[in-house]
């Protein structure tokens, strides 16, 4: 049997490594900022590009795709290689792909910073850089299957089946999820509008969780946690069934996040039966990792990377416990819309993904620069901050969530709702501080290790190329008597990576076509029309400084949300919103029945300077919405791309849109100079004004049998 010599590529491994230590601290830093903007409004400092709604969606794609996201290069870069005993197929590749992910992160952060996003939860990038990652994805399976096809190894791990796993069902949900109509080079509507973009984009924002922030990360702890423990994984059998019944499972899920909200009971509950039967793949996961430590716990004591894993399985395990308790109706009802939500992300994020990835680093670093850790005790500082920051952060958390709900949910013994809304914001801040201490311990645990991994690189040597030899694949293959029945697909990635995607696709295409091909699924309201052109420009504006990140535009079918809110929801309200803005945090009032409920003026000054219209509000100020000209030129190519989506604009109404913008404009201008307010009509604010004041007023408006009728 001929042997082959060949080097393992390090180089990319650790340029993936650098990036993945320094983009944790600039998103931590980022979450750690817009913490302190919830419960000090000053924070926002009165400008566009430091005010919460801009700043939060930073936060969360540099987490989601600057750490967490080179996190999974830097593990399936060093990996890969010695599981197919093969040196990546393309050095260039490699290159393109690791300077093309940080062009991505960096363009992410100045546009979102500057108000450039689709307001979609973890696909809020627009347009180009949609296409600029579908790119650098394509390289990045190009690079992965280019090493598998020419590997010395017959076998596929299981940890490459999580990374084919991967690679294919993210290339589907950002596709699909990214189809849009662009309006300018930084501007576009989705293709999809109210239930079929909810639906749609929860497939895929449930997903982009379970699929880059989960499935990858199993792949990583497959074979970090065996290579650690210096242990095989537990069980084959058991990785078979985690891996086919996860992929299979997960993509149902997405419709529990629009519980009780307008989308077809039907998609609901399938939401909620595949979330529920998620806990056994996920447990049998969690599992398999844990027993994989058996007759090695003694070694978790005295190895701190296998304590950071350890308690990331286990932070596994209790969220993909959670998730499917919070999508039963019962539990949605009180969870949704809360902090109970933002506990339960982060226990995930800072968790898993973060202690998996800190637990990595610390295997990793000393292997590469041929050295050990520089400091074993600051290690083990870092593990019991980080573990404390944990638990400081999420349980405030889950308490407020508890608060804000019974609070919401309060009735007197009269019938009347107990507290205003304001009365929950103003409970909530002792809540908020603690979860920002509990932020910033975790972010001085990374701090620390950040330092103490630059300490071991100085005092080690960097290994570039590492020196490996494997007999090569032989063609003739005779399979051993007994072979497991999976043996037939492992030694077959591309059959793989089909099957990979035909089990994944069902459940998407079970779920969002039929709200496409039967009516019945979404009916129409005669009363409900498109947004004139000023109201148009005044959505954009609410979107681009991300008001629905705290605000949602949908009542759900409750007593306290009726009496409090108005009428609920219908299917029929949303059906010319491109995107949906229903929202999954009320961290302010819900917006749907806004419409006509206080006088311009009021939301005028409530923007201005909210504390003097709602005492006690946390909300930003917005003065330069007094003083930017609303963009005039970009109205035409808006109410053409709406046309293009089916809206019903009448025959030739962009002719007149400027017309009647300026009409409506001045409308609005003289109403508040009744109350005593200067503006003039071209100005951001009057535009803004004009849709909140739109909002519910359709629904109103609908002649009262065709109301009962979709009530029944």
């Amino acid at each position: 049997m001929e042997i082959e010599r060949f080097q393992y590529d390090n180089k990319i491994v650790k340029l993936f490594a650098y990036a993945t230590i320094f983009w944790s601290i600039v998103g931590m830093l980022a979450g750690l900022y817009a913490a302190i903007e919830l419960y000090m409004p000053s924070a926002n400092l009165g400008l566009p590009y430091t005010s919460f709604g801009r700043v939060r969606p930073v936060h969360t794609n540099a987490i989601v795709f600057a750490f967490v996201g080179n996190g999974i290069f830097m593990g399936v870069y060093y990996s890969l290689q010695r599981l197919l005993k093969a040196r990546m197929f393309s050095d260039l590749l490699s290159k393109i792909h690791f300077w093309g992910w940080q062009l991505i992160i960096v363009l992410a952060a100045i546009t979102l910073l500057m108000g450039y996003t689709t307001s979609k939860e973890y696909a809020e990038l627009e347009w180009p850089l949609d296409i600029l990652i579908t790119i650098v994805w394509v390289v990045f399976g190009w690079n992965m299957f280019g090493t598998i096809l020419r590997r010395r190894e017959r076998h596929l791990y299981v940890a490459i089946w999580f990374y084919i796993g991967t690679f294919v069902t993210v290339a589907m949900l950002h596709i699909v999820n990214s189809i849009e109509i662009p309006v300018s080079f930084w501007k576009s509507y989705s293709w999809y509008a109210g239930v079929q973009d909810a639906l749609i984009q929860w497939w895929y924002g449930h997903n982009a969780v379970a699929f880059f922030l989960t499935t990858s990360y199993l792949g990583l702890m497959y074979y970090f946690l065996p290579k650690a423990a210096e242990r095989p994984v537990y069980s084959y059998r058991l990785s078979i069934i985690h891996f086919w019944a996860l992929i299979f499972l997960y993509i149902w899920a997405g419709p529990h996040h629009l519980l009780y909200t307008s989308v077809p009971d039907w998609a609901q509950n399938l939401g909620v039966v595949f979330s529920v039967m998620l806990i056994a793949p996920s447990w049998g996961g969690m599992i398999n990792g844990l027993l994989t430590l058996r007759g090695a716990w003694d070694k978790v004591r005295d190895n701190v990377e296998l304590k950071f894993l350890v308690v990331a399985i286990t932070a596994y395990g209790m969220a993909t416990f959670e998730g499917p308790l919070l999508s039963i109706k019962a539990v949605n009802k009180i969870s949704h819309f809360t902090d109970w939500t933002v506990a339960h992300v982060h226990v995930g994020a800072l968790g898993w993904n973060g202690f998996l990835t800190f637990g990595i680093l610390y295997w990793l670093i000393p292997k590469l620069f041929q050295t050990k850790l520089y400091s074993q005790k600051m290690a083990n500082q870092h593990f019991w901050i980080g573990t404390l920051g944990i638990v400081l952060y999420a349980v405030p958390m889950y308490w407020a969530g508890f608060m804000q709900s019974s609070m919401w949910k309060d009735f007197t013994p009269e019938g009347q709702l107990k507290w205003q809304f304001m009365d929950t914001v103003t409970k909530m801040i002792p809540f908020y501080i603690t979860r920002s201490i509990g932020g910033t311990l975790y972010l001085i645990g990374a701090i620390m290790m950040t330092y103490n991994l630059v300490k071991t690189i100085k005092q080690g040597s960097f290994l570039a190329e590492e020196e490996a030899q494997a007999p090569a694949l032989s063609k003739e293959f005779h399979p051993h008597a007994g072979a497991h029945w999976h043996r037939w697909i492992e030694r077959k990635p591309i059959q793989l990576m089909v099957v990979s995607l035909i089990v994944v696709a069902i459940g998407g295409i079970i779920e969002f076509v039929p709200t496409f091909l039967i009516k019945s699924n979404v009916p129409t309201i005669s009363s409900v029309k498109p947004y004139t052109a000023l109201e148009l420009q005044g959505r954009d504006i609410y979107i681009r400084e991300g008001c629905n990140t705290c605000h949602s535009q949908m009542v759900r079918p409750f007593r306290d949300e009726v009496v409090r809110y108005g009428d609920y929801s219908k299917a029929g309200e949303s059906v010319y919103d491109h995107p949906f803005l229903w929202g999954s945090k009320r961290t302010g009032p819900d917006l749907a029945r806004v419409g006509g409920k206080y006088p311009d003026s009021w939301h005028y000054n409530h923007m201005l300077e909210p504390a003097s219209m709602a005492p006690g509000s946390i909300m930003p100020q917005y003065p330069w919405l007094l003083e930017d000209q609303i963009d005039v030129n970009s109205t035409l190519s808006k109410i053409k791309a709406m046309k293009r989506l089916g809206v019903p604009y009448p025959d030739g109404y962009e002719k007149d849109a400027l017309k009647d913008m300026e009409r409506q404009a001045k409308k609005i201008a003289d109403n508040l100079k009744k109350d005593g307010i200067e503006t003039l009509p071209d100005r951001e604010i009057v535009a803004l004004i004009s849709y909140l004041q739109r909002l519910g007023k359709d629904i109103k408006a609908a002649p009262k049998e065709e109301v009962e009728k979709l009530n029944n």
